[in-house]
């Protein structure tokens, strides 16, 4: 499809991807490269059905194209891109005018590349269609339709059946408890670098829920649980004194914190997606403060991490940490 020229975009016919790609390739240092061709092994998965072996496979990439989705209002885009890319480097496309929603939409979007994580920041200019804006994150896998087989296999209930996007493919799975998650394949596979750090989901669910949830999103993943805390601090949920468990586990997709309570919350605990790990918290805090953000929680140290949670331009919510003793 084309994106509308009146963003300083060319009407003539080209893809999505080509205008990331573009948008992104003059920055120095890029960690984006040219469109790396399908490997043998995706492309014999494409072929064919899922099947039972299939379906044990390991349908991840890798965490660099594991993108956390970020809605704001159009007028707080730039400023939003701006302030979290001054925050943690890397660096953002182009505005684009585009539709990415199965029924009619219209969205800008800029694509951030960042060394702690790809967001797809999404202002849409229409209303936003049911259920998106609900999902979380969105997970590159190497066969569309074999992966939502083995997710429904695990556990995962289809809430926004397969639908093609400039791109690619997309699907909109859930998971025991209500985590919303995008799926998606693109036409050309993307090739871009590790990231330097990766970040942590901090995945909010109720005790009669987590369980199901970590075992089914395990399966799928083919994850393993690095600590399971019963009795963790719950200064890292607002509230000193108290504990809560915490289930951190990693996969191909990446990290994962699964944070489980009563759903006695003070704000803004439960409201931050991601979890960010970077060298030195205050230098950061102090990047993140200079470019607009505001500091909601401030720093405080558990289990080995100095923490805090910021709110940035457009209202995205991130706990940003880093290791102690580094």
């Amino acid at each position: 499809m084309c994106l509308l020229g009146d963003i300083g975009m060319p009407r003539a016919p080209f893809t999505l991807a080509a205008w990331i790609a573009a948008s992104l390739a003059f920055v120095p240092g890029l960690s984006v490269s040219a469109p790396a061709p399908a490997a043998p092994a995706q492309v014999a998965l494409a072929a064919k059905p899922a099947t039972e072996a299939a379906k044990r496979a390991n349908w991840a990439v890798a965490p660099q194209y594991d993108s956390t989705h970020v809605y704001v209002a159009p007028e707080d885009l730039d400023k939003f891109v701006a302030s979290f890319v001054a925050t943690f480097g890397g660096t953002a496309s182009k505005a684009g005018v585009t539709s990415v929603t199965p029924t009619p939409s219209e969205t800008l979007l800029r694509f951030i590349l960042s060394p702690v994580g790809t967001l797809s920041v999404f202002a849409f200019k229409s209303p936003i269609p049911y259920p998106f804006g609900a999902e979380r994150t969105g997970y590159l896998v190497v066969n569309l339709d074999a992966a939502v087989s083995a997710a429904e296999a695990d556990g995962a209930d289809v809430i926004v059946a397969p639908f093609p996007d400039p791109i690619g493919r997309d699907v909109v799975i859930q998971w025991p408890g209500g985590v919303n998650m995008q799926l998606y394949i693109h036409t050309t596979p993307p090739s871009y670098e590790k990231l330097q750090r990766i970040p942590e989901n901090r995945v909010y669910l109720s005790a009669g829920k987590a369980g199901e949830f970590v075992k089914d999103f395990l399966r799928f993943s083919r994850g393993k649980v690095v600590s399971d805390d019963a009795h963790a601090p719950g200064v890292e949920i607002g509230r000193p004194g108290d504990t809560y468990r915490s289930v951190h586990m990693e996969s191909l997709f990446g990290k994962m914190n699964v944070i489980v309570t009563d759903g006695h919350l003070p704000y803004p605990y439960g409201r931050e997606l991601m979890g960010y790990e970077v060298g030195t918290l205050a230098d950061t805090l102090d990047k993140a403060k200079a470019a607009g953000a505001t500091v909601l929680i401030a720093p405080y140290t558990s289990r080995g991490r100095e923490a805090a949670v910021v709110q940035f331009p457009g209202g995205y919510l991130a706990e940003i940490h880093a290791a102690l003793g580094k």
